[in-house]
């Protein structure tokens, strides 16, 4: 009896119809997943679908198509873009595994067209090739940061009322340039006026040449004011930022008759805000020869030292406060003595510094 039941299900079976045995043979039609079929007689179906999206068929000699692996970064770029007698059978842009569609039919299965890649040579038909697209440089004042850009500047570093123990009056200093980075013309001056009249002081006009990234040399001229003769001198020097953040100005001068002379400065500022600076400020002057009609002994001349304290409203406009000391030696210091002046003096002084 159980030979009859086994004998009836094996007829059953190969009563079925060819399409019913292939949907039962588990997921065997799908790429990737075959699995080793039954050798039947009734022929496969040609392909199944899904959707718009064609479906390929298992070989009519059974054997199981290969699946596609799947491709990352640069390996599915150039699958993406791979020629036809590369890959045959595909359409550029399909996925491997796939049978190419008609274009007609399917207009989204067109290859992509990829973009131009930044860098590189500009297109041919650029408008511009520095892709300025026709735009020119700014020509607006002061926007030029070329080397060749000449700009200008004045600035008194001290315009003051001064108070000593003796005398009373007024003090300047300035400079100001025109030029480049490299070059400019320089003036410098500086002087003292004391009961409404000048009673020391020069004014230097100079070519100012950039020798390293902080440096400058000078060349140029001195005229001398206030009482006694009138002196003309050559000038020669160099000026700039020392370690430290230090200005630095240092100047020779040659005369008429054998005059020789020379002159240091340096000064330094303490920021204690952004807008409150305490600057202190040294000079020397020294003189190869006596000059008795200008009260000048050969030697170290004099010390001034300055201190002063101010606060800058704008960096353009900056009151302050200070005190100066001013010490004669030598020969001048006799010479001063003997006019009957005093050879230190301690000057309260008030001013403004400002530029423009």
């Amino acid at each position: 009896m159980i030979r009859a039941a086994a004998l009836a299900i094996v007829l059953a079976v190969l009563a079925l119809p060819a399409s019913a045995q292939h949907q039962h043979a588990g997921m065997d039609g799908m790429p990737g997943m075959d699995m080793p079929a039954p050798a039947v007689s009734a022929p496969a179906p040609a392909a199944s679908t899904m959707g718009d999206m064609a479906m390929p068929a298992r070989a009519a000699s059974g054997a199981p198509m290969p699946m596609p692996m799947p491709m990352h970064g640069d390996a599915a770029s150039a699958a993406h873009v791979m020629p036809h007698d590369t890959q045959p059978g595909l359409h550029p842009g399909t996925m491997t595994g796939m049978p190419a569609q008609d274009d007609a039919a399917q207009p989204s299965a067109r290859p992509m067209a990829m973009g131009r890649m930044q860098g590189g040579p500009p297109p041919a038909d650029a408008r511009s090739p520095d892709y300025s697209d026709g735009v020119a440089p700014s020509h607006l004042p002061g926007m030029d940061m070329g080397e060749s850009a000449r700009f200008a500047l004045l600035q008194f570093d001290q315009l003051e009322a001064f108070a000593g123990r003796d005398e009373h009056g007024q003090r300047w200093e300035l400079h100001g340039w025109y030029g480049n980075d490299d070059d400019k013309l320089l003036l410098r001056s500086e002087g003292e006026r004391i009961r409404s009249r000048v009673s020391e002081g020069d004014v230097e006009a100079l070519w100012s040449h950039a020798v390293a990234a902080y440096w400058d040399t000078t060349l140029g001229a001195r005229h001398d004011l206030g009482d006694g003769p009138r002196r003309d001198w050559l000038a020669i020097g160099m000026q700039g930022l020392a370690p430290y953040w230090f200005e630095v100005e240092a100047t020779a001068y040659v005369g008429p008759s054998g005059r020789t002379a020379a002159r240091l400065r340096a000064d330094y500022e303490v920021l204690f805000t952004q807008q409150l600076i305490l600057q202190p400020e040294l000079e020397a002057n020294l003189y190869g020869r006596d000059d008795p009609r200008r009260g000048i002994g050969r030697g170290l001349s004099d010390l001034q030292f300055g201190l002063r304290l101010r606060y800058e409203i704008r960096r353009e406009f900056a009151p302050y406060v200070g005190v100066q000391f001013v010490h004669r030696m030598g020969r001048t210091a006799d010479l001063v003595r003997a006019a009957g002046s005093p050879v230190t003096d301690r000057q309260l002084v008030a001013g403004v510094r400002l530029w423009f």
